[in-house]
């Protein structure tokens, strides 16, 4: 029987761990989580005064949304979604290989090229650390 990606412990510890980098990578990171595809959370950092769940919810949603414009536009693959707004902007990236996507609420301190690039080095670092025995 295998276990759910969110409760999987190798899911959580390398998402632990890769998402502690992070914020090295971005000071202006106020969350970020780890979450499936389908909107569990399975690690989360930073700000207390997000609820991890909902988070993962719309995240997803997001993610979603943006996967089937991509797909009914025939842009081929999403690669990442951001939504800016006036006071910060939420970046988020697929895990490659993996039913996982990376979102992080950044302020409005990066731009979001700065959001962006660390998000995907983040995400490249947690597939690496997965495929990793």
């Amino acid at each position: 029987m295998s276990i759910v990606t969110h409760l999987d412990p190798k899911y959580i510890s390398r998402g632990e761990l890769a998402l502690g980098g992070l914020r090295s990578l971005a000071p202006s990171l106020r969350y970020a989580s780890l979450l499936t595809e389908d909107g569990f959370s399975v690690v989360n950092v930073e700000g207390k005064e997000f609820d991890s769940n909902r988070f993962a919810s719309m995240a997803s949603s997001t993610q979603a949304l943006a996967d089937a414009v991509a797909r009914e536009l025939r842009l081929g693959d999403n690669e990442f979604v951001i939504v800016a707004a006036e006071q910060g902007h939420v970046v988020q990236v697929r895990v490659e290989d993996h039913p996982l996507v990376l979102a992080a609420l950044f302020t409005d301190k990066a731009t979001i090229g700065t959001s962006l690039t660390a998000a995907r080095r983040t995400a490249r670092r947690l597939n690496t650390l997965l495929m990793a025995k």
